[in-house]
C-alpha cells in the first residue's frame, strides 16, 4: 500500500509545490470513503489540486462552479418528458461522477447546497421518488474563499459535518514561490499536466480500503479520540463542540495516515495529525472569544496538547 500511495504523490508533485500535507490528507480521506472542504485564498491551487488528484486515479472526474444562480436540478439532474413514449426518464446531473469538485461551494443559494445533503451521506440521489446510487468510488472535493463573503452563503452545521477534513491552503513559502515562477516562466506546467497518469484504478481504491480498515486501534487510543471530543463540548471558549460523527471521522482518518506509512496500528502522533482537520469545521467559538481573536484553530490545538496522550 505504502508504494502505491508514494506513486501518487509522486504524480501529484510533479505539478503541485509546497502542499504535501494537503496532498496527504486528500489521499487518506478517498481511503476512508470521506468528503473535503479546501479552504484559501484565490490563486493558492486548491482547484488544481483536486483536478491532479482525478487524474492520478483512473475513475470518472466532473466539476461543478457553484454560483447564485444554480438551481438543485442543475447539480442532481432531472426527469425529461419524452413525447414518443409519454415517459419521463431521468437525466443524471454533473454529481453522478467518481471525484466531483464543487468549486466556491458558498456561492450557491441554501437550496442547491441542500442537494448534497443526501448524495454525501448516502451516496445515491433521489428524484421523483426513485433512488439513483453513485459509482463506486464517490468523493465530493469542495473549495471556498474565506475572505470575500460578499455574495455568499454559509455552509450549515449540517452540510459541513458531511466533511471528513477542512483542509487550509496557505500562501506558498518564498522558495516555493520561485519554483511556481520558474514553472511558468520556462512554459513546464503544461507539460507537467500532461505527463500526470493515472496510476491506480477503481478496484485499487476499493482493496486499499480494504486494508485501511484492518489497521488495529488499541483501546487506550479510542478512548483518547473520545477524549479529545469530549472536551469540545465542555471547552469555555467553544459554542458548538463536535459530534460522534468527528470521533468516527479521527479513527478512521487516523488509520488512513497508519496505513499509508506501512503501518497496521495507529499512534497517539497519527490521531494528533488528522484530528484538527477534522474538528476546525464542527466546533463553533463563542462569540466572546471571537471578539478577542481567537480563531477555531488555535483552540482546538491548544485543546488536543492539553490532553494527557497515552504510552
Amino acid at each position: 500500500m505504502e508504494e502505491q500511495v508514494n506513486r501518487l504523490k509522486a504524480e501529484m508533485a510533479k505539478v503541485l509545490v509546497g502542499q504535501d500535507a494537503v496532498v496527504e490528507l486528500l489521499l487518506a480521506a478517498m481511503l476512508v470513503d470521506g468528503h473535503v472542504l479546501v479552504e484559501g485564498v484565490p490563486g493558492v491551487a486548491k482547484t488544481l489540486t483536486a483536478k491532479l488528484l482525478s487524474k492520478s486515479i483512473s475513475v470518472d472526474f466532473s466539476r461543478i462552479q457553484f454560483t447564485p444562480d444554480l438551481m438543485p436540478s442543475d447539480v442532481v439532474g432531472t426527469s425529461i418528458f419524452h413525447p414518443k413514449d409519454l415517459s419521463f426518464q431521468f437525466r443524471r446531473g454533473p454529481i453522478f461522477s467518481n471525484i466531483v469538485l464543487i468549486d466556491e461551494i458558498n456561492r450557491a443559494p441554501a437550496k442547491t447546497q441542500a442537494a448534497l445533503f443526501e448524495v454525501m451521506e448516502e451516496r445515491q440521489v433521489t428524484v421523483d421518488g426513485t433512488s439513483h446510487p453513485m459509482g463506486y468510488p464517490f468523493m465530493v472535493v469542495a473549495t471556498q474563499n474565506p475572505i470575500e463573503q460578499e455574495g455568499t452563503y454559509y455552509l450549515p452545521e449540517a452540510q459541513l459535518d458531511r466533511f471528513l477534513f477542512r483542509l487550509l491552503v496557505n500562501y506558498p513559502s518564498l522558495d516555493e514561490e520561485v519554483r511556481v515562477l520558474q514553472l511558468h516562466d520556462q512554459q513546464l506546467l503544461q507539460q507537467a499536466l500532461e505527463s500526470v497518469q493515472p496510476v491506480i484504478s477503481a478496484s485499487d481504491i476499493l482493496a486499499l480500503r480494504q486494508t485501511v480498515n484492518q489497521v488495529r486501534v488499541e483501546e487506550k487510543l479510542l478512548r483518547y479520540i473520545a477524549q479529545i471530543v469530549h472536551q469540545t463540548r465542555l471547552h469555555k471558549s467553544i459554542y458548538l463542540g463536535a459530534s460522534p460523527r468527528a470521533s468516527i471521522g479521527i479513527m478512521n482518518a487516523a488509520k488512513a495516515i497508519a496505513a499509508m506509512a506501512g503501518r497496521d496500528f495507529i499512534t497517539p502522533e497519527d490521531i494528533q495529525y488528522v484530528a484538527p482537520s477534522v474538528l476546525n469545521h464542527r466546533v463553533i467559538i463563542t462569540p466572546e472569544k471571537e471578539m478577542e481573536g481567537g480563531t477555531v484553530d488555535e483552540i482546538v490545538k491548544a485543546l488536543i496538547q492539553n490532553i494527557e496522550v497515552p504510552r
